[in-house]
């Protein structure tokens, strides 16, 4: 198993409009229950971007775990988060988020965590209102209005990587946490209901994305200092040495 080590959280993107030769062969890759997800998607390209963003993830994760990528399957919590099932002593921990045509991946080896990416797209309503905590709200109305889109976005992607590393899935009330989002303070959980120092148990890192996505990454450190380490120049490495597993 390849190791991460304590002071990164690999993160993986990749494209997921993918031509139909590339798209066959990564269904190879898919479980009967992935297979029989993907068939049943309406439109073609919401199932190409599924079967992309699953074998991506399959593919990834083999290269780390030196097995093939049709070989890994999946557990998952009471609320949904997935593990690699039947690993032996693996501790490896990984979250996908993918949005529009692009797909990110955290993986680490010591640490619980979530990642989040959203395409930036103009609001037609308030929803901040209804998915923010007060302090939150009141933040972000707070801006600028050429600010305000952009401070949505960093809001609700820390938010939601928050959720996704927390594991309680939509059983956590969405106003029961805080994360600062104003760019002239630090990324951090500013509070966590039952918890006196949550920033001092969770890192907030900001993901580097493309101009028209926003993102983060949320991380149960304990405390300890991490960086993200972009893997993106290896994905082609990846699938060739996953190819010959």
């Amino acid at each position: 198993m390849e190791t991460i080590g304590p002071d990164v959280i690999d993160v993986w993107s990749w494209k997921l409009d993918m031509p139909p030769p590339d798209l066959g062969a990564s269904t190879e890759f898919l479980s009967a229950d992935e297979r029989a997800r993907a068939s049943r998607f309406v439109y073609d390209r919401d199932r190409y971007r599924f079967v992309a963003a699953r074998s991506g993830l399959r593919l990834i994760l083999a290269g780390y775990l030196g097995l093939s990528p049709q070989s890994i399957s999946f557990d998952y919590g009471a609320n949904g988060k997935p593990s690699v099932a039947a690993c032996g002593a693996c501790s490896i921990r990984f979250n996908l988020s993918h949005s529009a045509d692009l797909a990110v991946l955290a993986i680490s080896d010591r640490y619980e965590l979530g990642i989040d990416i959203e395409e930036i797209r103009f609001l037609k309503e308030d929803i901040a209102k209804w998915f923010f905590s007060r302090r939150e709200y009141e933040t972000l109305r707070s801006l600028p209005a050429d600010c305000y889109l952009d401070g949505f976005y960093r809001c609700w992607t820390r938010k939601e990587a928050f959720i996704k590393a927390h594991g309680a899935g939509l059983s956590l009330p969405l106003d029961s946490f805080d994360v600062a989002f104003d760019k002239a303070g630090e990324s951090r959980l500013e509070r966590l209901e039952g918890d006196p120092d949550p920033s001092g148990h969770w890192i907030v890192l900001d993901l580097a994305t493309p101009v028209n996505f926003a993102g983060a990454v949320v991380a149960a450190t304990g405390g300890h200092d991490v960086r993200l380490r972009y893997r993106d120049d290896d994905f082609g490495q990846m699938v060739s040495l996953a190819s010959t597993i």
